[in-house]
């Protein structure tokens, strides 16, 4: 016998109205979700978080007081609050701050419904999730020549650093794969080098660890 799930309890912080209803009336319609408040300010978005506990707190960018303000201030009170952001910024340092910070998620507003839900459950379940396409394009930019810029990529092996970039560019192991002529599993042994070398956990994070070095230099 299946034990009824509880339902993922959302507040959503977004200074349009009708985005906010768009968004809870799509996660209702999906189901398994649960709308426990709604602001839209950087204040409202911390009162939120201290009284209404929600197990997702959904939070723009562009807002009075500022979404990455708001984000920064909720993390330091409350440090296992889930905090996924939702907006229309594509910008490399919002996504480095966001992330940085501390946000679980990175999320452009285009995004469908189901995919949105699906992203969700992830985050809610512990996992971290970006954009692919703003994972790709933050990792290809900073794949670029530096001219005389030490080269965060230095210990990688040529081989290693051709996969990397392939998934910079967007491609899954198994597309990276068919483009090297490469077995699938040997392109997952490169990337778990790769990772390793840079000591970090996922392809997000290498972006940022190579995004920090090209800013110090």
């Amino acid at each position: 016998m299946n034990v009824p799930t509880a339902p993922i309890r959302i507040a959503i912080v977004d200074d349009h109205p009708l985005f906010r209803e768009g968004v809870a009336r799509s996660l209702g319609e999906i189901g398994g979700f649960e709308l426990v408040g709604e602001g839209a300010s950087s204040e409202e978005a911390q009162h939120l978080a201290r009284a209404n506990a929600p197990d997702i707190l959904l939070l723009d960018i562009s807002m009075p007081g500022g979404g990455l303000n708001a984000l920064a201030s909720i993390l330091a009170m409350l440090p296992e609050q889930k905090v996924v952001m939702l907006t229309v910024s594509e910008t490399n340092a919002d996504i480095a701050q966001a992330l940085k910070t501390g946000a679980r998620g990175y999320v452009l507003k285009g995004v469908g419904s189901k995919s949105l839900a699906e992203i969700l459950r992830d985050v809610a379940a512990g996992q971290s999730y970006v954009s692919p396409s703003l994972s790709a394009r933050l990792l290809s930019d900073l794949l670029q020549p530096a001219g005389r810029k030490p080269d965060p990529l230095s210990q990688l092996t040529g081989r290693e650093a051709e996969i990397l970039k392939l998934v910079g560019e967007g491609l899954s192991n198994k597309e990276v794969a068919a483009r090297l002529s490469l077995q699938e599993k040997t392109v997952k042994h490169h990337m778990t080098r790769v990772l390793a070398k840079l000591n970090v956990r996922n392809r997000t994070e290498a972006a940022l660890l190579m995004h920090e070095a090209k800013e110090r230099n």
